[in-house]
């Protein structure tokens, strides 16, 4: 794929896009149930900052290194082998990045229900089985379709939708801080126990701190999804750190500034309790009545419509990679009229469509966890590996305090892994099971392959 359209406004755009959804607005609820601190909620979530960034910094090396279409699934190929790469977008395919959409479009439907009361997961169409079709449902899957069907044009309309979504979001964000900082300097006077001395009583502290920590670990997700679009971005190897580095830079302040607003405007406990987590709902409420109801839901919508958008255009680029490796439809390969991978579009949303449908997108989505760090540890080793494989490849950037910087995001990340082993069994082992589902996944494909080559 060399249709090279992406600017480094593009992907700064995108990983920004893809990064905001709906959980900023929501998981600092029951992170702040399980941290019982307000200190310890801005710890965590100035952990998972460092620790993206960190990440972020080291695919860097990787992305300037090997500017192809596939991003992580290419560097994870050849760092290691083709099962390594192919157990990774297994994992995509079936759960991080299908899922993740799915979970997505539910929250722009359940946040349209504000406006609609006829969308809704209790207004059943009808059943097939033990399956219903809610409206909230159909709308999930209307929108996931909506921005699949966009995104068979060119990558460069993909990343207008994106661009126009993303600017807005950020101003519905800069709006959100603004709103609550004017908020708490003028009107609240609730005072805030920044001890933690008390957090955890009779339980263990890392333990606890490390299941809280998947909040705030999937709220700044797929910031690497820009590197799945290398083959068709402009100046690849200028441009894929720069955005990295600058794209979640940015993204994980706001985060940060995002809770202190939170802690600052509303108690604590009223954080703990929100109605349905919505922890943004509850401060717009708080500064503007019910009016601000409305508006946190229109934020959200937009919010959520662009991440979408920068999920589905970057998921299918890396399928398109695999399909070249023949691990892949083999349709999957070939490119419409408008240089987009449409088939890999495709059957990225029917899969999308069926996880919306089961209702077990959240679950697959606690799942995972463990399986996203298990592979972020693996891409960050990648450079450790890359540097002792290949040390005359051309690396126009070198990652920041190499080795310290990567080093440290593998020994951390690796402790927060071993914690959920230990505290968060009924999540982290089916995430794991889901990975390894795919080792015979991977030899049954390359025996038809040898079969077909005969």
């Amino acid at each position: 794929m060399n249709f090279k359209k992406l600017t480094l406004l593009d992907c700064i755009m995108l990983i920004m896009g893809s990064m905001i959804g709906s959980g900023i607005f929501i998981v600092p609820a029951a992170m702040s149930r399980d941290l019982q601190s307000p200190l310890l909620l801005l710890a965590a979530w100035a952990v998972t900052a460092l620790l993206t960034w960190f990440a972020a910094l080291s695919y860097g090396e990787l992305s300037a290194m090997m500017p192809k279409a596939g991003g992580q699934y290419v560097y994870l190929r050849e760092a290691y082998n083709k099962l390594i790469g192919f157990l990774y977008g297994w994992t995509l395919f079936t759960v991080i990045q299908t899922g993740t959409i799915a979970a997505v479009a539910v929250a722009f439907a359940k946040f349209s229900g504000v406006f609609f009361d006829t969308i809704s997961d209790k207004h059943i169409l009808f059943y097939v089985g033990n399956i219903s079709l809610s409206t909230q449902q159909l709308t999930a899957i209307s929108i996931v379709w909506l921005l699949t069907l966009s995104n068979f044009g060119s990558v460069k309309q993909g990343a207008w939708i994106q661009n126009v979504f993303t600017f807005t979001k950020i101003g519905a964000v800069v709006f959100l801080i603004a709103a609550g900082t004017w908020y708490a300097i003028n009107h609240s006077n609730h005072s805030i126990e920044w001890s933690f001395s008390n957090a955890y009583t009779g339980y263990d502290f890392w333990g606890i701190f490390c299941v809280a920590l998947v909040g705030s670990i999937f709220s700044s997700d797929a910031w690497n999804n820009v590197t799945f679009t290398g083959g068709e971005i402009e100046k690849p190897a200028r441009t894929l750190p720069l955005s990295l580095m600058s794209g979640t830079g940015i993204v994980l302040l706001i985060y940060f500034f995002i809770n202190w607003v939170y802690i600052k405007a509303i108690p604590f406990t009223d954080i703990q309790n929100a109605a349905s987590d919505r922890v943004g709902t509850l401060l717009l409420q708080t500064v503007l009545g019910n009016t601000g109801m409305y508006i946190m839901a229109l934020f959200i919508m937009i919010s959520t419509f662009g991440c979408i958008n920068g999920l589905t255009l970057s998921g299918a680029r890396v399928y398109y990679a695999m399909a070249h490796d023949g691990l892949f439809f083999k349709q999957a390969k070939k490119l419409n009229g408008k240089h987009s991978p449409q088939f890999a579009l495709t059957i990225q949303a029917i899969w999308t469509s069926l996880l919306t449908l089961s209702g077990s997108y959240g679950d697959l989505l606690d799942y995972v966890v463990f399986a996203v760090l298990l592979f972020y540890i693996l891409t960050v080793g990648a450079v450790f590996v890359l540097r002792y494989k290949q040390p005359l490849t051309n690396r126009p950037y070198r990652v920041w305090g190499y080795p310290v910087i990567p080093l440290l995001y593998i020994v951390t990340a690796t402790f927060i892994c071993v914690n959920l082993l230990l505290y968060k069994p009924e999540y982290t082992y089916p995430g794991l099971k889901i990975v390894l589902l795919g080792i015979p996944v991977y030899y049954l494909i390359n025996l038809k392959s040898k079969e077909h080559a005969k």
